[in-house]
């Protein structure tokens, strides 16, 4: 086989935006002899002049010839009908897989994608299994501990819609619940697309997914039922912070992100756009002016930001009230406003789970309804879990205050009533196959089974909540009279603000970090210089044999440099560098304490006459008749400046 190095990728894609992203995936995976086009006519040119091309990666939708005409042209000549082909698309029907592979295609791998699974899909294509030599009908078989317990593998993905999983994990691992037919194990995925191929090869035995989704894959043949709701309602639609215009005239001609296509955000947000008179659609369809994209929920606010094309998105909690809290979004509406008390993800159990473990599937369904409750009267102690649970590593930033807004918010998310509806799943299914052209028709009640909800839900008691859908028109007409006069900020602005803060001090100015990323404190010890830094960074220290990048932080603010004294510390971060935390150390004046800080106690800073540059500040809170500076260590530092440990480990390496 071909080595990386060598190999000549053709990728085909017309977004400009797009294609830089995916290039920088294939160059993080080794590939980096990678020709370009805009388009399928554009690639049969560069094939003709580029005979030595391995491996095709083309978009489905584009201007002119897409994927799917490109890849049929490719068949039809004999010197690339074997040319190995995998269409990337948001794309994420299986009918659609299965017109891809009946026109030649080896693979399909859905937008947005991860390294490792494009990585899969690339090795999978070029040893020979296509999709036409694949069946969709995985047998899943069950395991079994050594005392004979159901090992019970169920994905989940990290939003608020799942937390009644991390409830009932956070009970069995601290003792309180302790299941007698099965062990459970929970895998959380990077998005929605590795939790679709595991459900469907047979990878886990459940999972936490979006119900048009597990209704896709049973139309397909996947064998697996709805046992339960994962939850009702918990989603937000959020428009980009910008200056006061119209809101059609902020979405017109613009993108917008959803999780993914087979997915109640995609069809609520479809609802509000034609009540106001927009014609939402993938860019590819013709008459379309407010275009959809597929993007991983966690990365929407940073999309957002960093797009000037962007407009907004809808996602599950708490990733919109998290990007409100940021500054880089305005509330739009709450799914529950617009649908109340409507299904969102389910839990879905392969079918091999539910003939051979019943009581093993009876037990989880009753465990999670009791989460539910849990969550629904303990919102405070449930936000607490959900933060361990949701952003075990940090990455996310998630806070308690954010996650407890989230579950208290009157049309927010509620996990009190679990019971499946059918009727429900029947609005579901004709709105998207009669108004939007998607998915395939089903049999409602074969996909449902209720025997171990009902009996659950009967067993624990409570209200049903029932769902109202209301006529998107007039919702639409009233939500735009509300924005388009609404002066205040949205109560959720200060949220991610609010916590703990370490303080510490700057020329008798104080200061606060949030203790979150803090890792530790020590005091001042030997710095090594760096050669060619910026003045800041003093070197790096070799702490308990890991070496970490210093910043005075009186120079990175260009406040005037002191010699050392003994009460001089190092703050040791944990800083985003790149997809991970690594730690970095501050050097301060002299720590003082650890201090909680509310929401209502932080107001924005100044434009002027502060103790540090503007874009580093995230508040000011007051205490008395002191203020202290907020610092926002995700502003703060830039990746380079993370990274300088690396790079000094490089150096001494090849000296």
């Amino acid at each position: 086989m071909t080595s990386k190095k060598e190999l000549v990728i053709l990728l085909v894609e017309d977004s400009a935006i797009t294609r830089k992203m995916e290039i920088k995936v294939l160059n993080s995976l080794g590939y980096h002899n990678i020709l370009e086009a805009e388009d399928g006519e554009h690639a049969l040119r560069l094939l003709r002049d580029n005979p030595h091309v391995a491996l095709v990666i083309s978009d489905w939708n584009m201007p002119g010839m897409g994927g799917l005409d490109l890849v049929r042209a490719l068949r039809s000549q004999e010197a690339y009908r074997e040319l190995p082909f995998i269409m990337a698309t948001g794309r994420a029907q299986m009918k659609e897989r299965m017109e891809a592979a009946e026109a030649g295609a080896n693979n399909v791998i859905t937008k947005p994608f991860a390294p490792q699974e494009l990585q899969s899909a690339i090795e999978d294509t070029l040893s020979g299994k296509t999709l036409a030599g694949r069946t969709h009908t995985h047998v899943r078989h069950p395991e079994c501990t050594a005392s004979g317990l159901l090992r019970l593998k169920v994905a989940h993905i990290q939003i608020t819609d799942h937390l009644t999983l991390g409830v009932l994990k956070h009970f069995m691992d601290s003792g309180k619940q302790t299941p007698r037919h099965f062990q459970l194990e929970t895998l959380c995925m990077s998005s929605w697309n590795p939790v679709q191929k595991a459900l469907a090869e047979g990878e886990v035995d459940a999972a936490f997914v979006l119900a048009p989704l597990a209704m896709d894959l049973f139309a397909y043949g996947v064998p697996l039922h709805i046992v339960l709701l994962a939850h009702k309602n918990g989603s937000i639609a959020v428009r980009k912070k910008a200056p006061d215009r119209s809101l059609k005239a902020m979405f017109q001609g613009k993108t917008f992100y959803i999780p993914h296509e087979l997915s109640i955000h995609h069809i609520l947000s479809h609802m509000f756009f034609q009540g106001l008179g927009l014609h939402p659609g993938m860019v590819s369809n013709a008459g379309c002016d407010v275009f959809y994209e597929v993007v991983p929920p966690v990365r929407m606010p940073e999309f957002l930001s960093g797009q000037p094309g962007a407009c907004g998105f809808m996602v599950a909690e708490p990733i919109g009230t998290k990007a409100i809290a940021a500054g880089v979004a305005d509330e739009l509406f709450l799914s529950g406003e617009l649908w109340e008390n409507h299904p969102c993800c389910v839990v879905a159990v392969r079918d091999e789970i539910l003939e051979q473990h019943p009581a093993a599937v009876q037990e989880l369904v009753a465990l999670l309804v009791q989460a539910g409750k849990f969550i629904s009267t303990n919102p405070d102690s449930a936000a607490e879990i959900g933060v361990e649970f949701l952003d075990p590593q940090g990455t996310l930033g998630l806070k308690k205050a954010i996650l407890k807004n989230v579950l208290t918010d009157p049309m927010g998310i509620k996990t009190d009533d679990l019971l499946p509806v059918a009727d429900d799943f029947v609005k579901i299914q004709d709105y998207m196959v009669e108004r939007m052209g998607l998915g395939s028709r089903i049999d409602i009640h074969r996909l449902l089974d209720l025997r171990f909800a009902e009996k659950a839900c009967l067993e624990a008691g409570g209200m049903a909540r029932r769902s109202v859908l209301h006529d998107a028109g007039a919702f639409v007409r009233e939500k735009v009279s509300a924005l388009e006069n609404q002066a205040a900020l949205s109560s959720k602005a200060n949220l991610d603000r609010e916590g703990q803060y370490l303080i510490f001090s700057l020329m008798e100015q104080a200061y606060g970090v949030d203790v979150l990323s803090v890792k530790e404190i020590v005091g001042m010890m030997p710095i090594r210089s760096l050669p060619e830094t910026p003045v800041e960074v003093k070197g790096v220290v070799n702490l308990r044999g890991k070496v970490i990048p210093v910043v005075d932080l009186r120079c990175k603010f260009g406040l005037p440099e002191l010699p050392y004294h003994d009460r001089t510390c190092i703050i040791i971060l944990e800083i985003p560098g790149g997809d991970r935390l690594v730690p970095l150390g501050i050097v301060v004046d002299s720590v003082s304490h650890v201090e909680n800080i509310k929401a209502g106690h932080i107001e924005d800073a100044p434009a002027y006459g502060l103790g540090a540059p503007l874009e580093y500040i995230a508040g000011m809170a007051k205490h008395g008749d002191a203020v202290r500076i907020l610092l926002n260590v995700y502003r703060l530092f830039s990746n380079p400046e993370a990274l300088l440990a690396e790079k000094w480990n490089e150096r001494r390496k090849a000296a």
